[in-house]
């Protein structure tokens, strides 16, 4: 069983941690559920870790026959097979999704909620073209231009998400993020007052850390998303909440209970010292009003 290609991100998880579920509630050992459909331990540590291989019905069949697995379980996992082997729209894009954030678009797409932190940046969810632009040039100044707007049109795209009623978003932005001036002040009065206009979304929140507040936990806890997954009919099949922090050259990704556990926590101190969504329009609407004058 080679490895393959990346496939769909979230039921390659699902796939993955169901097999290990049922392999070991059956007491099958890793050496036992190699040697049945002949890989090597390593192969099988990337299945169950939900990684990229390549997936062949008759090696799932042969677990679940080994695992004991119903035929209705065994049906849902050769459904998840399936799935894997379609890929996302990103993949269009090619380079312009670095092969890190590949990871991430596909469990941003199955998320029905994201909480966005930020200390020094908008986060894409809600940046326009113009700032996308200057943040682009800003890492890759000699980046062609016809490259720069397959990335704008990236995120553009990703955007489009904000159109479901049943997705959720709440971003949480240290004061830091509208001071920066990425593309210059009549960028950033652009940029604050599409923020504002995006806050007006019924299944959007936006607030803010003001300056005054001084020292409070974000400014350990760094930037961060926790993305939550829809309630499956079947609770065991639910894909857990996982924490992305993305870094300069590569990123985490945190789906450990005790990891969960304490992002939950930071998130509810940072909500407990942020302005509430009114007082977060007054500021960002006087912020805005100083890069247009």
């Amino acid at each position: 069983m080679a490895e393959g290609g990346s496939g769909s991100t979230v039921p390659r998880r699902m796939l993955g941690r169901q097999l290990r579920r049922l392999r070991e509630t059956a007491g099958v050992s890793v050496a036992e559920a190699c040697r049945t459909i002949e890989v090597s331990t390593q192969t099988m540590w990337r299945l169950e870790g939900g990684q990229p291989v390549k997936l062949k019905d008759i090696y799932i069949r042969a677990l679940c026959t080994l695992y004991g697995v119903s035929d209705y379980d065994t049906a849902a996992l050769l459904g998840l097979v399936a799935e894997t082997k379609r890929t996302g729209w990103w993949h269009s894009y090619g380079d312009a999704v670095p092969t890190h954030f590949d990871l991430y678009m596909g469990l941003e797409e199955a998320a029905k909620r994201l909480t966005m932190f930020q200390l020094t940046l908008l986060p894409g969810m809600v940046q326009t073209a113009n700032y996308r632009r200057a943040m682009i040039w800003t890492v890759y100044p000699q980046m062609p231009t016809a490259e720069v707007e397959r990335r704008v049109e990236l995120v553009t795209k990703r955007q489009q998400r904000l159109n479901d009623s049943e997705f959720g978003l709440d971003v949480l932005l240290s004061e830091s993020a509208l001071h920066h001036e990425a593309g210059g002040p009549a960028v950033m009065a652009e940029q604050l007052a599409h923020l504002m206009e995006v806050g007006k979304r019924q299944n959007v929140s936006v607030r803010v850390i003001p300056q005054s507040v001084g020292s409070w936990i974000g400014l350990q806890a760094g930037h961060f998303i926790l993305l939550e997954f829809p309630l499956h009919r079947e609770t065991k099949w639910t894909e857990p909440p996982v924490v992305y922090v993305e870094g300069y050259t590569g990123a985490l990704y945190l789906d450990r209970d005790n990891e969960i556990r304490q992002y939950r926590a930071a998130i509810a101190e940072i909500q407990r010292v942020a302005l509430d969504e009114s007082d977060t329009r007054d500021l960002v609407t006087r912020i805005t009003r100083e890069y247009a004058a």
